[in-house]
């Protein structure tokens, strides 16, 4: 878990800093940076997406994903979940469940966050998420300055998913294959693009009702291979 605790670390360090510039800042200046962000966000998200080996899954898993997602209404009672921390904690940020949800999301959706937590699991190697490190600890200065505090907060799902992957490698060394964990990060990559529509508010996407189609592209892939 050292390389999820390093990750952890360097995202918390990196807020801080974020923080510290967004008090010093023009809003002029965060709101270009916030700008920035939903650019490089649908970046990351179209060449995520282009990682899919087969449409057909990345497809699937998506529609899918979204039917699961829109009836239980993961959106709303996730952002709920996101208001409540902020009500207990007593914060005043407009943008907090965002931040914490953009975050996490460009954080750990790509497959170097699945590779490097099963090579450390295995291995007890965290060289891939210790370089990992390095590059979530920059992001998060520049998110931190636009978005707030939740940034820092997302720390807690990546801890969740980033370390629940990282505890149980052993486990699921036989069942993620390379191919399958491509199909995964395309499906991340469809979120991450709705999310970064979000964030230039040139449509709101439900994307956390897109989540499920991280599970359903395991469920497609298998399903495929198997015809």
């Amino acid at each position: 878990m050292l390389g999820t605790f390093v990750n952890i670390a360097a995202v918390i360090a990196g807020s801080l800093v974020g923080l510290l510039l967004k008090t010093r800042l023009p809003e002029k200046i965060t709101g270009i940076v916030f700008q920035g962000i939903g650019l490089v966000t649908i970046f990351f998200g179209v060449a995520m997406s282009f990682r899919s080996q087969n449409w057909v899954i990345l497809i699937l898993s998506v529609v899918s994903g979204a039917i699961i997602g829109q009836l239980l209404n993961l959106d709303e009672r996730l952002n709920k979940v996101g208001g409540w921390l902020k009500n207990k904690l007593k914060i005043n940020n407009i943008r907090f469940s965002e931040g914490l949800i953009t975050a996490f999301l460009l954080f750990c959706m790509g497959s170097l966050t699945v590779l490097g937590a099963l090579e450390e699991g295995m291995n007890q190697n965290p060289e891939l998420l210790l370089a990992k490190s390095v590059m979530d600890g920059f992001s998060s200065i520049a998110l931190a300055a636009a978005m707030g505090i939740g940034v820092m907060f997302s720390v807690i799902p990546m801890l969740i998913y980033q370390g629940g992957i990282t505890l149980f490698a052993g486990s699921l060394e036989n069942f993620l294959s390379e191919p399958l964990i491509m199909e995964i990060t395309a499906a991340g990559g469809i979120i991450l693009l709705g999310m970064g529509i979000n964030i230039l508010e040139i449509k709101q996407i439900k994307v956390l009702n897109l989540l499920p189609a991280l599970m359903m592209a395991v469920v497609f892939y298998y399903i495929v291979n198997l015809l």
